[in-house]
């Protein structure tokens, strides 16, 4: 039998948790990232001097993605190269109706009034940026003033963000630390912004691309589904049936952890959706039994889009305590947002900071812009101008209803309105997670043909033209639209003879 050996060779282990040698990976793909570059010298050329030609190679040789729709889309999409009123030009001189504002953006067309770019230009020569942090503008002290002039009740303008999105986040940030709760209440059919919170936010597809990480919010069905309908024989007993819904799923949620309900007074890119008056009205009264903040995004309806200043003004004694804007605040020309609130909101945040920033929020040439924009509204009475458009907008929009088949149905306010297509069989001819059919490639062909542009949001077909459209221009466009929705019903089966609208 061999011996035991008492000692082994080498230090004996010790007792501890230390940590283990170990070489980082090394680098092997060295690349180089400070050689030299070539610049094309067409670029000292001044714009508009590129051929189309040049232009085509260009965006070829050196891509760029597009936002919602796929990243080769730009080679189809024209270039162009000015506006006039309410008209685009392409590179190849054609000229097309701008029939949704863009993105229900560029309220005042494409000929913005000298005064506003003026005062750009102005304030770009005398002060272009100061740091929010660092000092205050003039301007800002300006708009400020007016904006809170202008909100109703005790609203005041607090920040002024770059986009939507952002005055989203602002809001949501701004409900959170007022209440001290979590959550967020919001509707399926919804666009709220393509930023983290905002996105969470939104109820339409657009936040699927998201994947939806972040916690706290909470989706609720408003009084338009797509596929079912609240019971009740009356407006007012399907409003209540919306109304109970809603509160137990608050109940079922827990009351004190939702900090707000976050929803458009009226739905933009689902499809204009108009809130009955005593539906909104019943869930101010919900927010303000359970210490709830109700939170209006008018992103893309402010500033005069339905005739009115604000959208939640078509709801009688109904007031938000955030609103949120843009679009409409500058017309598009520059960046711009707002986000408003109560001053029981602003009193709490005058010893705490928001808790929210942004490196150019109240950008001073987007001030300036903003504030000669909202000085234009109001001094050129554009809002009266849309209410005396309005009725002949409806009209045009019941006109197509009743004509075309392959309209189910329409809604219209101000100069916003929207078509919702169906199928032959009565179906709805897009759910969001399916992709457009061949019927919507064949009207998005004929809708440019026939000289219009816009967004689409297929099954929905927007109405929304810059707000200084004239009556003539107005029916012009309707007139296009109604050569295009031919197109439209013959590619979804439809026959010829036309059909009441579906209420």
């Amino acid at each position: 039998m061999s011996a035991i050996p008492t000692a082994r060779i080498g230090r004996a282990a010790l007792r501890g948790a230390r940590s283990w040698p170990r070489k980082t990976p090394a680098l092997t793909k060295v690349v180089e990232n400070d050689g030299p570059f070539a610049v094309d010298l067409a670029h000292f050329q001044p714009l508009g001097s590129w051929s189309q030609e040049k232009l085509n190679e260009s965006r070829s040789n050196t891509p760029f993605m597009l936002t919602w729709a796929p990243g080769a889309a730009r080679h189809k999409a024209p270039v162009i190269t000015h506006g006039e009123g309410v008209y685009l030009f392409d590179e190849r001189g054609n000229k097309y109706l701008d029939w949704t504002s863009q993105a229900v953006c560029a309220n005042l067309g494409h000929s913005i009034p000298e005064s506003i770019v003026s005062a750009a230009a102005e304030q770009m020569r005398t002060l272009p940026f100061v740091y929010g942090g660092v000092g205050v503008t003039e301007i800002r002290v300006r708009m400020n003033q007016l904006m809170s002039e202008i909100l109703p009740g005790d609203l005041r303008a607090a920040v002024y963000p770059s986009s939507g999105a952002e005055a989203n986040e602002a809001g949501i940030m701004m409900a959170r630390r007022f209440t001290g709760r979590n959550k967020i209440m919001s509707w399926y059919r919804s666009y709220h912004g393509a930023t983290g919170n905002a996105l969470s936010a939104t109820g339409d597809f657009r936040r699927w691309y998201g994947g939806e990480q972040n916690s706290g919010f909470v989706k609720a069905f408003n009084p338009f589904p797509l596929f079912f309908e609240h019971a009740g024989g009356s407006e007012e007993e399907r409003v209540q049936q919306a109304l109970n819904m809603l509160e137990e799923q608050i109940l079922n949620e827990g009351p004190e952890t939702i900090a707000s309900i976050m929803m458009e007074s009226i739905v933009g890119a689902g499809g204009c959706l108009i809130f009955p008056e005593a539906y909104m009205q019943g869930i101010r009264a919900i927010c303000d039994t359970y210490g709830i903040l109700l939170h209006f995004d008018e992103v893309m309806v402010g500033f005069g889009r339905t005739g009115k200043l604000f959208g939640f003004q078509h709801y009688e004694g109904v007031m938000p305590d955030i609103v949120t804007g843009a679009k409409g605040i500058s017309g598009a020309a520059i960046p711009l947002s707002v986000t408003a609130c109560n001053k029981e909101i602003m009193d709490y945040f005058e010893d705490k900071p928001l808790g929210y920033g942004s490196t150019y929020q109240a950008h001073p040439v987007a001030m300036a812009c903003a504030y000669e924009n909202v000085k234009f509204l109001l001094k050129e009475d554009v809002i009266g101008h849309v209410q005396r458009l309005s009725p002949i907008f409806e009209a045009e929009m019941d006109r197509l209803a009743q004509k075309h088949p392959c309209v189910k149905q329409y809604r219209a306010v101000g100069l916003f309105g929207c078509l919702d297509v169906h199928q032959a069989d009565g179906s709805n001819p897009k759910i969001q997670h399916v992709a457009p059919h061949e019927a919507f490639l064949r009207y998005k062909e004929a809708f440019s043909a026939n000289g219009l542009a816009g967004l689409h949001r297929y099954p929905h077909i927007h109405c929304a033209p810059p707000l200084i459209i004239k009556e003539d221009e107005l029916l012009d466009g309707f007139a296009r639209l109604d050569n295009t929705l031919f197109t439209l019903d013959d590619a979804l089966g439809f026959s010829e003879q036309p059909m009441s609208s579906a209420g």
